[in-house]
């Protein structure tokens, strides 16, 4: 299941704020466009004009100038003036589908929002079709520790492709080239560079990664041929010659675990590793599209970790962006007594009526979001507080279990962790409920931006872009127009308690550094007990 769609949010509690980026969401257009066939294989791509380009730049330029409350958290506003100048340039030319994509995708990006850009599970099926369905992935799954592409699992006919193997260059590029590239179009909160690199890992856990609709917009896949540098483990360079794959064909390893959320299959799994740790696996709290019981499967899980009087409890969260309102369930069963939610983020967004000339162009869930009425009323400096669930008081306080857990707690994070999950994090961190270990978090502690959603369709090129309409902020604080948001919140992510930095060599081993490292903390805890 994809890590990148959107949670349909209707409360006010402590994680309210967030948007879950899970949600298989229906395409919002149909209407197909014409096509040509593009030099790269299987890449049909509309040619779009320098004057349709302007039009959908008039439309794209009002909708986040006017709405969205995050456009000045990290630039001024002669900024994005420049950026929104620079755009403009790069449409006065006609332009293929892709090439439109990659330059909305480009100005996204500088807005430092996690929550801003062209989401690939709401483009229209003629978007999809002609971008993200190419014969073009390459056939491994890999990570990125530091600016080296090290390869997690071989999909590819080569047998030399193993784990742990550095791919030093994809047809000719070298690999720290590629990621610079795709880079500037990798989406986070702030400075968070952590973020932006592991949105371009690719997994195979989602139906659309980054990586594989970037890459080759950037560096197009001829022929289905991809020529490879590596360098397997201690071995030297070699050069190797592998078949992309087709979208169906990286699908088809994951392709049960993708559909999951869709239906009533258990999403998440519960191991015991020993007759006293147990381990939760998580890899999306998305689901809110599926039929499946989770709250009945959290509550079985700790009765039946109750019952084996398990004394060190797992919480794995890696890849997992956010999702539904699980956090505060989870909470619940960690906290002896109720839990008073600190440091609340307050609501604020840029209007109070949409603009009646972008309606036509606006999709979303609750059309309500079109007049914020008494819930925005004092709009000074271009922003006005959002009062919408400010009246909604047990959203500030998690009830405690009658039967909390009584063991220890180790949640393991990294940089996916950016929405539900980064607030559930930063909830740990701040209460001592649990130790973290991984890697820094995704998402800011600066506050995002998300809430509530408009999905802007530009008219000629057919491209969706994500557009958030309520900005956090931190209590005191009021936002003004046309200024960076300079605070003594730090910009960045949180910290693991202990900070785990993977090895090449357990890739290659098939070894979890992460899990390895909580393990050795519990036996030690436990021989401290003793």
């Amino acid at each position: 299941m994809t890590r990148h769609q959107f949670h349909r949010l209707s409360a006010g509690n402590i994680s309210a704020f967030v948007t879950a980026l899970l949600l298989l969401a229906t395409p919002l257009h149909s209407a197909e466009a014409q096509s040509t066939t593009n030099t790269a294989v299987g890449k049909p791509a509309a040619k779009l004009t320098a004057a349709q380009l302007q039009a959908d730049f008039v439309v794209f330029k009002h909708a986040y100038q006017d709405m969205h409350p995050g456009l000045y958290r990290y630039n001024t506003r002669r900024q994005m003036d420049a950026n929104f100048r620079q755009l403009q340039s790069q449409l006065n030319h006609d332009l293929s589908l892709s090439g439109a994509y990659i330059a909305f995708a480009q100005f996204l990006a500088k807005i430092e929002c996690g929550h801003s850009y062209p989401n690939f599970f709401n483009q229209p099926k003629s978007t999809a079709e002609a971008l993200l369905q190419n014969p073009d992935r390459v056939p491994f799954l890999f990570r990125w520790l530091g600016r080296r592409m090290i390869v997690t699992r071989n999909l590819s006919k080569d047998p030399r492709l193993v784990p742990g193997t550095e791919v030093l260059a994809i047809n000719g590029t070298p690999a720290g080239k590629i990621l610079d590239t795709l880079m500037t179009v990798s989406r986070a909160d702030g400075s968070n560079e952590a973020k932006r690199r592991e949105n371009l890992e690719i997994h195979g856990t989602s139906r659309y990664e980054a990586f594989d609709i970037y890459f080759p917009m950037f560096f197009p896949v001829r022929e289905k041929a991809l020529s490879l540098k590596v360098k397997p483990p201690q071995q030297g360079k070699l050069d190797l010659q592998v078949e992309a794959l087709t979208y169906d064909q990286r699908l088809a390893p994951y392709k049960a675990q993708i559909e999951a959320l869709r239906g009533d299959k258990p999403v998440w799994e519960l191991q015991f590793l020993d007759d006293r740790t147990a381990c939760l696996r998580m890899p999306s709290w998305a689901v809110f599209n599926s039929k499946w019981d989770w709250q009945g499967f959290l509550d079985l899980a700790f009765e039946q970790m109750a019952q084996k009087n398990v004394r060190t409890l797992v919480i794995d969260l890696r890849g997992n962006e956010g999702g539904s309102d699980i956090g505060n369930a989870i909470l619940s069963k960690l906290i002896k007594t109720d839990l008073h939610a600190a440091g609340q983020l307050l609501r604020w967004v840029r209007y109070r009526k949409a603009p009646k000339d972008l309606k036509p162009y606006l999709d979303t869930w609750d059309w309500s979001f079109l007049d914020w009425g008494d819930y925005a009323r004092d709009l000074k400096d271009g922003f006005s507080r959002m009062t919408k669930f400010d009246d909604d008081a047990a959203g500030d306080v998690i009830k405690a279990s009658p039967h909390p857990f009584a063991g220890k707690t180790f949640v393991i994070v990294d940089a996916s962790n950016s929405s539900a999950t980064f607030q559930f994090d930063k909830t740990v961190k701040q209460n001592h409920l649990a130790t973290l270990v991984g890697q820094t978090t995704g998402g800011n502690q600066r506050g995002i931006n998300g809430g509530a959603f408009f999905f802007l369709n530009l008219p000629n090129s057919k491209i969706e872009t994500d557009l958030p309409l309520v900005g956090f902020f931190p209590p005191g604080f009021r936002p003004a127009l046309g200024k960076s948001f300079q605070m003594s919140v730090p910009d960045a992510g949180i910290d693991p308690d202990i900070f785990v930095k993977p090895a090449i060599e357990d890739i290659q081993h098939g070894v979890d550094s992460e899990m390895k490292a909580v393990l050795q903390l519990a036996s030690a805890g436990t021989d401290q007990e003793k």
